[in-house]
């Protein structure tokens, strides 16, 4: 897999780069090599990330959770989840 820019967009990313850079983001962080500037920047690169990632986990967990079983555990189809 390439390497994600650090200028792409988050709203752009796949869930598995913003993961990825927000991995690299806070090891970049955690070693405190950085001068202040490029932290705080840093930092709000990673927020940016984090969220991106919080939504998509809850849209798969909202996919995940709309699918129904019969008594067996079988799926059986999906009910409705609001706003899709």
């Amino acid at each position: 897999m390439t390497e994600t820019p650090p200028s792409t967009p988050v709203e752009k990313m796949s869930f598995e780069q913003a993961m990825k850079e927000l991995e690299s983001v806070v090891d970049r962080l955690e070693r405190g090599e950085v001068a202040l500037e490029e932290s705080i920047t840093l930092y709000e690169r990673g927020a940016k990330l984090k969220k991106r990632c919080e939504d998509e986990l809850k849209r798969a967990e909202e996919k995940v959770a709309a699918i129904t079983l019969d008594a067996d555990g079988n799926p059986t189809g999906i009910k409705p989840v609001e706003g899709q």
